[in-house]
């Protein structure tokens, strides 16, 4: 139970659009109440996004949940998100309910779902408001599609539930913030509008100045104070949903392709790789010439199937056959050595049905019901060097006497110049990644990822005090 002599209103962050900055500005509180010596936890009822993590439970909860309670200073747990959505299909997801996938919700019609999940969301917020001091919400897209109002799980169902102190966030480095900050309020119902606190403009460059009158202006129409404008911050922070990485010219010291097929997962666990001076992540989305490439990566699917079959109609397949067979080195992690395998056995029609594979790996996966879930500590194989990830997968691989293992405990196989695994999150080993790209041909020293995270949560936090929002959540405690 938390100590009544500290405990704060909730805090609930809403965006007037998707990628308003929602769950960056949530970490970065998360982090600056922290350091202020409070228990603090993040709370997203409802995410949709492939990019998971495992806690130490074995529960699977959005990334962006995980990465908050870390800058939060506290054990991540599925509570903090109680329902997290897995696209798998252009109409399709695969529902987790408080970290373990639940095929009844998963087969509920999306309109129907808050009758049978509205009480998980709720218990889960009053167990963590009961538990910490604080409670930090994100919210999701924005609270003025009044198309979903009445089937709300996820912004002012709970912000009235949390008695929360909501602020309504716009990206200014977009343009038009006052008029979708004025737009959103207006479409609330007035319940609704009685919620929000304030308004934060969210990534300004540039002079203050600027603004003018424009904040009063705004303030004359709705009666809510314009309390942060929080500053353009590049970071390395993992994203929660996008890919960060746009179409460049082969120019490192080490050039890698990561191929983005549809529902590609965990794709921030390549971020390591990606902030290393020296190495040149590309995104590959369709045919292309792999030769200048030193390493092609297939990362994690929601949906194996449907992401082999996009190599076959693009004809990107093709690519990697003469990748491998040039002998040039490939990685396949989880969907991605399911893909390189030889076949995917799929029994109970979660995906696409039984499919041929690449053939790269002389390796056959059966598709279970039962997903596995869990944090994983392992060795490679022969040298015995130690590595941590995690393991989201309903596959179940087998393989030949030609595919060697490379990871322990049936985690992982090499074949030559290719290697696929089930373990998510080799690349923030630091020994793993060292030993990779010097034998890719780069020069230089890994820096442990870990502390590199916990170092940028600790500067994005000091972006409330500059912002003027702190000063206001004070005042309002």
């Amino acid at each position: 139970m938390a100590s009544s002599s500290q405990k704060r209103r909730p805090v609930m962050v809403l965006g007037c659009t998707s990628d308003a900055g929602k769950s960056f500005l949530v970490a970065a509180l998360c982090r600056h109440y922290a350091n202020r010596g409070l228990r603090v936890a993040p709370f997203k009822a409802q995410n949709m996004s492939n990019n998971a993590a495992v806690t130490a439970a074995g529960e699977e909860i959005g990334r962006a949940q995980y990465l908050q309670a870390i800058a939060a200073r506290t054990e991540p747990d599925a509570r903090m998100n109680p329902i997290l959505l897995k696209p798998s299909g252009e109409t399709h997801s695969q529902v987790i309910v408080r970290g373990r996938y639940d095929p009844v919700a998963t087969r509920t019609p999306w309109l129907e779902r808050r009758a049978l999940l509205w009480e998980q969301v709720d218990a889960c917020l009053q167990e963590l408001k009961a538990e910490f001091d604080v409670v930090l919400i994100e919210g999701a897209g924005s609270p003025a599609e009044v198309n979903l109002r009445a089937s709300d799980l996820v912004n002012m169902s709970v912000a009235a539930a949390a008695e929360a102190d909501a602020y309504l966030v716009s990206d200014i480095d977009r343009g038009g913030s006052f008029a979708h900050l004025l737009g959103t309020y207006q479409a609330l119902e007035a319940d609704d509008q009685g919620l929000i606190r304030g308004f934060i403009l969210n990534r300004f460059r540039g002079d203050a100045a600027l603004l003018g009158s424009a904040p009063e202006w705004l303030e004359e129409r709705t009666g809510v104070p314009t309390v942060g404008l929080v500053p353009y911050e590049r970071h390395t922070l993992p994203e929660e949903d996008a890919l960060r990485l746009d179409a460049k010219p082969i120019v490192g010291e080490v050039n890698i392709a990561l191929v983005v097929y549809p529902w590609a997962s965990n794709l921030d666990e390549f971020d390591p790789l990606t902030f290393t001076p020296g190495v040149n992540l590309v995104p590959v989305f369709g045919s292309r010439d792999l030769s200048a490439f030193d390493l092609v990566i297939l990362p994690g699917s929601k949906n194996s199937g449907a992401s082999l079959q996009h190599l076959r109609d693009t004809g990107l397949d093709r690519d990697l056959l003469e990748h491998a067979r040039a002998g040039r080195r490939m990685l396949g992690v989880c969907g991605g050595l399911q893909v390189m395998g030889r076949e995917i056995r799929d029994p109970h029609r979660l995906e696409n049905g039984d499919m041929r594979g690449l053939g790269l790996l002389d390796v056959t996966t059966t598709l279970a019901e039962q997903k596995r879930t869990r944090q994983t500590h392992t060795r490679r194989l022969p040298d015995g060097l130690a590595v941590s990830g995690y393991e989201i997968h309903h596959g179940e691989t087998l393989a030949d006497p030609a595919a060697a293992p490379y990871l322990a405990d049936g985690l992982g196989w090499r074949q030559s110049n290719l290697t696929g695994v089930y373990l998510h999150g080799l690349a923030e080993n630091t020994a793993w990644r060292q030993q990779l790209l010097e034998e890719l041909g780069w020069s230089g020293t890994a820096v442990d990822w870990r502390e590199q995270v916990d170092r940028e949560l600790d500067r994005v936090a000091d972006l409330i005090e500059s912002s003027g929002w702190a000063a206001h959540l004070d005042s309002n405690a």
